[in-house]
C-alpha cells in the first residue's frame, strides 16, 4: 500500500467512526462542519486524560492528521508530500501545511484551546494567500530596530 492509500484509508476510518458519534450521520465528511465536531472531540478527550498512553496519541494523531489533510485537499487543492522529515498537504505556490503537526499541538495542549485545528483550518485561505506576511510588512522596521537595541546589531 503506497503512503497516500495509507492516508485515504485513515481518514475514511474518521468518517466511518466519527459520523456516528457526531450527529452529524451522513453529512460527516470532508468540510468545515465536521472538522468544528473533530476539534470538539479532541479537545474533550484530552481533557478526560486519556492520553496517558503515547501509542494512542501516536495513532490519533495520524488519524486524525490524514482526516485533517484530506479536509485541506477538499477545500482548497493541493498534494501529500514530504518536506525535511514531515509529511503535508503542498499547494501551487510551493506553501504547505502540517495538518499532523497541528493535532499534535492540539492534542498536547493544555492551554485552553491555543492550538485548534478548526482555526488554523479557517486561517488556512488567510495565510495562502499572504494576507498575514503584509500584516506584518510595515511592522518590520521596528522589529529590526527593536533586535538591533537588543543584540547590538
Amino acid at each position: 500500500m503506497t503512503p497516500e492509500q495509507e492516508i485515504y484509508e485513515n481518514a475514511a476510518r474518521v468518517i466511518e467512526g466519527c459520523a456516528p458519534l457526531s450527529g452529524l450521520g451522513s453529512r460527516f465528511g470532508y468540510n468545515r462542519e465536521s472538522i468544528e465536531w473533530l476539534d470538539g472531540y479532541i479537545n474533550r478527550l484530552r481533557d478526560s486524560g486519556k492520553f496517558k498512553e503515547q501509542e494512542h496519541l501516536k495513532n490519533l494523531t495520524i488519524t486524525f492528521g490524514c482526516f485533517l489533510g484530506e479536509c485541506i485537499r477538499a477545500a482548497h487543492g493541493g498534494a501529500w508530500r514530504e518536506r525535511d522529515g514531515a509529511c503535508g498537504v503542498f499547494f501551487e505556490d510551493s506553501s504547505g501545511a502540517f495538518p499532523f503537526s497541528k493535532v499534535r499541538k492540539q492534542l498536547d495542549s493544555d492551554s485552553g484551546g491555543f492550538h485548534s485545528i478548526l482555526s488554523f483550518y479557517d486561517l488556512l485561505p488567510r495565510i495562502q494567500s499572504g494576507e498575514f506576511d503584509k500584516q506584518a510588512e510595515p511592522d518590520l522596521p521596528k522589529w529590526k530596530a527593536t533586535l538591533r537595541r537588543w543584540f547590538g546589531r
